[in-house]
């Protein structure tokens, strides 16, 4: 099955592989969403645990997947070698870091709003909140097809499928994360899916960009994967681990990060 997944991208336009792989990692976050028509609440032990799952995810994909290929294809030695890596790295960080003070967005515990004030409703802010999040995710999974694309040996077709597997695997969470609240506050389920879903359009869109940037830009593909690295990082540690220690279940939230980490790295080691 993987090898015919690797096949159809292999045979496909490496801008188009990065839209269609971010297309797939959209519909694990809709399928998320579409648990609202299922039930009405979700058990807050599970939720925990599945975003611990997505924060381990992330972790595991930002080195596994973006920092470690962007070191290894950087010229030099020393220091030299790992600078790229390190610079990628902070501007990604200050990227959501600077999004996340200027857009309006509401945690999913629907008490912390952060960004500049604004009258819009907290169903946009909490939609707003996850979609922050999959901007670095679409990044990340079109900058290693515009490596593909620009012809560099270290990034690889199964490498960018396999973080885009993983991406889509921890959005089946997040999905479900932006639709049960919604739907718990008193929204219908329609509504609910649809703002759930919603979320995860910007990862197809920030993939393509990613992927044409590197194409054009080849010498900017170390930074871009630790762009993407950075982002993601700061990501989980501002917003997704925190929302899992609220209720209690350090516990729970941390057994998943470890076994989000674990599945990602196995994933990218094994078949990347």
């Amino acid at each position: 099955m993987f090898q015919e997944i690797l096949s159809f991208f292999e045979s496909t336009d490496p801008v188009l592989g990065a839209l269609y792989a971010t297309l797939f990692t959209w519909g694990l976050t809709a399928l998320g969403a579409s648990f609202v028509f299922i039930f009405k609440t979700m058990n807050r032990v599970f939720l925990d645990g599945m975003l611990g799952f997505t924060g381990g995810v992330m972790v595991a994909a930002s080195f596994w997947s973006l920092l470690a290929p962007g070191i290894e294809m950087s010229e030099g030695e020393g220091f030299i070698k790992v600078i790229p890596a390190a610079v990628g790295f902070a501007l990604g960080a200050l990227f959501i870091f600077g999004l996340d003070k200027v857009l309006p967005h509401l945690h999913l515990n629907f008490k912390e709003a952060e960004g500049i004030k604004t009258p819009w409703h907290r169903t946009t802010l909490l939609t707003l909140a996850i979609t922050l999040h999959n901007i670095p995710e679409g990044l990340a999974v079109g900058v290693l097809f515009g490596g593909v694309s620009a012809g560099l040996p270290e990034a690889s077709i199964a490498g960018a499928v396999i973080l885009a597997i993983g991406i889509g695997i921890q959005n089946f969470p997040e999905g479900i994360a932006v639709s049960m609240p919604l739907r718990r506050q008193g929204m219908s389920r329609w509504k609910s899916f649809m703002y759930g879903q919603s979320s995860a359009i910007v990862e197809p869109i920030a993939a393509v960009i990613g992927a044409l940037a590197v194409t054009f830009f080849t010498p900017i593909l170390p930074y871009a994967l630790s762009f993407a690295a950075g982002a993601m990082i700061f990501v989980v540690v501002e917003e997704v681990i925190p929302e899992t220690q609220l209720a209690g279940n350090t516990d729970i939230a941390t057994l998943g990060f470890i076994g989000g980490f674990i599945i990602m790295m196995i994933l990218d080691v094994a078949l990347g």
